[in-house]
């Protein structure tokens, strides 16, 4: 088994992307946080709060990828898909989660776990997609020196944000984890994405 796993992360970072250049996201200027995250940065001050030292991309090695992978496997195992209207009876409630939750309180406890596992913030950040049926969706966003890497409870594996068939919309700032700036599509990324109001994200 052990030697499975071992194959597996080998495998991955022989298919990672090269410069970073190749598969970053390009963002623009700051835009709206999210109800849910504003709610959520008044509880949880610490989390929200400007970055200091370095912005570099977190620079991947076989440990590194490892627990990226360990991460999302273990928490899209262990939480329940549920909506806050289920758990909670009101919408957009951002939290760490105990047993069940939806998209975003996934990427809470990820960033939380990863944070926790030695890996700068900046590097961790919370992004608004939407998916092809135009529903909002909370991803991770994974800021390396091999491109942007998602984080998603819909899916085991870990993308490049590139290959996934998300339109981007926002995500936190890498220097203060309370602002948030706008996210810029290449061309070939928006082409038949729907374009509906700002969305709510989803349980899934």
């Amino acid at each position: 088994m052990r030697f499975g796993w071992i194959a597996a992360v080998s495998a991955g970072l022989a298919a990672l992307a090269g410069p970073a250049d190749a598969g970053a996201m390009k963002t623009g200027g700051l835009t709206s946080q999210p109800i849910g995250h504003y709610e959520f940065c008044r509880l949880y001050t610490e989390e929200c709060r400007q970055k200091r030292g370095s912005y570099k991309p977190i620079t991947i090695t076989r440990e590194i990828w490892a627990q990226i992978l360990n991460v999302n496997s273990a928490v899209n195992m262990v939480i329940e898909p549920r909506s806050d209207m289920d758990i909670y009876g009101r919408e957009e409630v951002w939290t760490f989660p105990d047993a069940a939750g939806d998209c975003e309180d996934y990427v809470l406890l990820k960033r939380q776990m990863l944070i926790g596992q030695g890996l700068p913030p900046s590097g961790l950040l919370i992004t608004v997609v939407r998916k092809p049926d135009g529903e909002g969706h909370a991803v991770l966003t994974v800021r390396t020196d091999r491109g942007d890497f998602v984080l998603d409870n819909l899916r085991s594996e870990v993308r490049l944000w590139s290959d996934t068939e998300y339109t981007y919309l926002k995500r936190q700032s890498e220097r203060h984890a309370g602002h948030w700036v706008s996210i810029e599509m290449p061309d070939r990324m928006v082409v038949g994405s729907v374009e509906p109001a700002a969305p709510t994200v989803s349980a899934r």
